[in-house]
């Protein structure tokens, strides 16, 4: 398992690809509070109820400062597509060999239907303007996950 983050550390850099193939950086964020959420794989039913349940409190998250980043070891193409069909409205990266993931302690020991994998873990980031992690959340569930994270992002 990947080293967890914690609240007051600085957010380990990276430099992706989005949906579109334009890179995006950590850097880019800075000045601007974010969300960065990473997720196991695009299509799949429990992403795609937590991206939609992000698409639709986006607009209250954004008026909190808070621009969503949501991670996945999908290829740009098959984001665009998950986003299109989704209507979703914020930044989706790529990160093929996850290395952003383990970076950020979001990879390790998983079950799924009973088997136990290694790969992605669900985990979401609220960071600061400067680029601190002020919450970090780990293996987190989709139901009422995006609810709870607008009660802990401060205005």
């Amino acid at each position: 398992m990947s080293n967890r983050l914690t609240a007051g550390q600085q957010a380990p850099d990276f430099t992706l690809s989005d949906s579109g193939g334009n890179r995006l950086a950590l850097a880019d964020l800075r000045g601007g509070r974010a969300v960065v959420y990473f997720y196991p794989k695009a299509f799949t039913p429990g992403c795609t109820t937590e991206a939609c349940d992000f698409r639709d409190n986006h607009e209250a998250l954004a008026a909190k400062g808070y621009r969503v980043i949501g991670i996945s070891g999908d290829d740009p193409q098959t984001l665009r597509s998950f986003a299109q069909e989704h209507e979703l409205p914020f930044t989706l990266l790529s990160d093929p060999g996850s290395e952003v993931a383990q970076a950020w302690g979001a990879w390790g020991e998983r079950e799924i239907n009973g088997e136990v994998s290694v790969g992605p873990l669900r985990s979401t980031f609220l960071l600061s303007e400067d680029g601190v992690i002020e919450s970090a959340e780990y293996k987190v569930g989709v139901p009422g996950h995006v609810e709870n994270l607008l009660g802990a992002a401060r205005s």
